[in-house]
């Protein structure tokens, strides 16, 4: 029998999935959705991540081989018996005039959640109807982030509505998150999906990056560049799916497999480029929604 789960990463300290070079202002950006623009972090990258880890804590290669697949020269051999799905955003963690930050999401980031976590057989709350217009925004009823009447948003502003449609996604995220603590409580904060389109461009973390020359002391030559990231505290998930270990003399089934990588994603892992500067230091766990096929 095969087996679905839903993994969450929440991202302690800024997170680069990178492309490579850019082409635009931004030397090193994160990498995009073609359709939508929406940040994202690679499955072939939770799966290295594992993978590595899963070494690390002792697994005896054959188990390796059997959940993961064989090493890249060796690949046409099997496939792994565990599937890993792109990371996607759910709620980017915008700074807020009250309550230091939002944790911004919207209509269609939500339904796209809600859809995969149906796939899982995990149940979620009703979809809100969305914001009437782009400057509007609802709110959970014990919000953090109002003030008098508003959230501020760096230099954008919206009216806030409370919402107990957005409260119980926000209770419900509180609850099924607890084991990584994201602070969603108070925070949560449903946008129109042309003003999350903005800030998925304009929010994300920008820095300054140089080397320093030993023989002056000052920046060498061609070494300064811009990197992009996806900012720490933001929340992301995606699809993981197990099937029967046909490989080797484990013979581990899909709920085994499940059990041991929810084993390994209660460390801290380290996700995408930039490790040596402290980059991508994330928390996760693997929600079971008990769905087999």
């Amino acid at each position: 029998m095969s087996k679905n789960a839903v993994y969450f990463i929440h991202a302690l300290s800024p997170l680069h999935p990178g492309v490579g070079q850019g082409v635009g202002s931004i030397d090193l950006p994160v990498a995009r959705e073609k359709a939508t623009g929406i940040p994202y972090l690679p499955g072939s990258s939770v799966k290295g991540v594992l993978r590595d880890g899963a070494r690390v804590h002792g697994w005896p290669d054959e188990k390796v081989k059997a959940v993961f697949g064989p090493d890249t020269g060796n690949a046409s051999d099997h496939a792994g018996a565990a599937y890993f799905g792109d990371a996607k955003l759910l709620t980017l963690p915008v700074r807020s005039y009250a309550g230091v930050f939002a944790y911004a999401t919207s209509p269609y980031l939500l339904r796209r959640f809600k859809r995969e976590a149906e796939a899982a057989g995990i149940n979620t709350p009703d979809l809100p109807a969305a914001p009437a217009e782009v400057g509007a925004a609802l709110v959970g009823r014990n919000s953090e982030i109002v003030k008098d009447g508003k959230v501020f948003l760096e230099d954008l502003d919206f009216k806030a509505t409370a919402s107990e449609s957005v409260q119980a996604w926000e209770t419900w995220l509180t609850e099924n998150l607890a084991g990584i603590d994201a602070p969603l409580a108070g925070r949560l904060l449903y946008l129109h999906d042309d003003a999350m389109t903005f800030l998925l461009e304009a929010a994300l973390e920008v820095v300054t990056r140089v080397r320093i020359s030993d023989e002056t002391g000052t920046v060498a030559k061609g070494a300064l560049w811009f990197e992009e990231n996806i900012p720490a505290e933001s929340l992301l998930y995606g699809l993981m799916a197990f099937a029967p270990n046909t490989f080797g003399d484990d013979n581990l089934t899909a709920v085994e497999m499940l059990a041991q990588l929810q084993s390994l994603a209660s460390h801290t892992l380290q996700f995408g480029g930039k490790a040596t500067v402290g980059r991508g230091l994330s928390k996760m766990v693997v929600f079971d929604g008990g769905v087999e096929g």
